[in-house]
């Protein structure tokens, strides 16, 4: 069910909410909300998956594992930031720079939440610092009139994904200028090659670069301890903050509830086969939304699932009748 036609190349979150709800609508689903998966594990006698929550037990005879890559925050372990007097809040749980006005912030994590999460502060004057440790790829949000991503991903159907990072590369260059200038210097792999790679996504700018440039978004390099209401820097730098803001990352989650270790690695909690072999495991276990490739990646998972789930149940039909 594709998008409304009038929909914008970037549809606001209402907009997308009001795309499930009709999506929902049209198909007949039932979400069942507020309710958490404890244990999900296959029934060896009976051949079926029992998926338990506080409130009921499900059987089923296909499971598919849609928790995805950025199922549950990481909280890295910042040397003193139990000390910390001000509030620290990671991005799941950060809302709006309104409650931070006028204050003094420090966003730790320069990927697109925290980039975003900087440009959301200054509009609320706030007084806002980066912490940039790794490298990283900053990308126009579009390019020749369209999404980058799109673009992108439209070219690689022509071209191989090095001659596609060169273009992106030189197009970012043109557009941006030289974002190591600003403190955010570039991996040596191509944004689309990394991200294959690593699952690394690179930052699309929507306005926080010319912040920086400004100067009302100071970059600052990683962090070395927290006391009580200061944040000391690798470089030596101390500063006086009023809130911390964690844009480091999700995880999954799959370990901590489904019984198997054949699909599923216990380090990561990904399927242990990569892309594009990680969709299918044994017993009816499927994944989608795992392949580091964002949602490109989760539809193709899903094309795949609903296709062979749809050829197993007419065999299954065949042998009832």
């Amino acid at each position: 069910m594709p998008f409304p036609t009038d929909f914008p190349t970037y549809p606001t979150k209402q907009q997308f909410l009001g795309y499930l709800e009709s999506y929902r609508t049209r198909f007949a689903l039932e979400p069942v909300f507020n309710s958490a998966v404890e244990t999900a594990e296959f029934d060896r006698r009976c051949e079926v998956w029992r998926v338990k929550t506080v409130e009921v037990e499900y059987v089923c005879q296909w499971l598919v594992v849609a928790t995805g890559e950025n199922a549950e925050a990481v909280v890295p372990e910042l040397d003193g930031i139990e000390a910390f007097r001000g509030p620290v809040v990671h991005t799941s749980s950060y809302r709006s720079g309104e409650g931070f006005a006028g204050k003094k912030v420090l966003v730790v994590g320069c990927g697109n939440s925290g980039m975003e999460v900087c440009l959301d502060l200054c509009n609320y004057k706030a007084r806002t610092s980066l912490v940039v440790r790794d490298s990283v790829h900053v990308l126009p949000q579009q390019m020749l009139g369209t999404s980058t991503f799109g673009l992108s991903m439209w070219l690689t159907k022509w071209f191989s994904i090095r001659a596609v990072d060169r273009f992106l590369l030189l197009m970012s260059r043109l557009m941006l200028g030289d974002t190591a200038r600003l403190g955010l210097t570039r991996p040596k792999l191509g944004p689309l090659e990394l991200k294959g790679l690593t699952g690394k996504t690179p930052v699309l700018d929507v306005g926080t670069l010319a912040k920086i440039r400004s100067g009302h978004i100071k970059v600052r390099r990683g962090i070395k301890r927290i006391t009580h209401q200061a944040v000391e820097f690798v470089d030596g730098r101390v500063e006086n903050f009023d809130a911390i803001v964690l844009a480091t990352g999700y995880k999954s989650n799959v370990p901590t509830w489904l019984k198997e270790r054949e699909m599923f690695s216990e380090k990561d909690g990904l399927p242990r086969r990569a892309f594009p072999n990680g969709w299918k495991g044994e017993n009816g276990l499927f994944a989608v939304g795992f392949t580091k490739r964002g949602l490109l990646g989760a539809a193709i998972d899903a094309r795949r699932i609903a296709e062979e789930i749809e050829l197993r149940w007419k065999a299954d039909q065949t042998k009832v009748k």
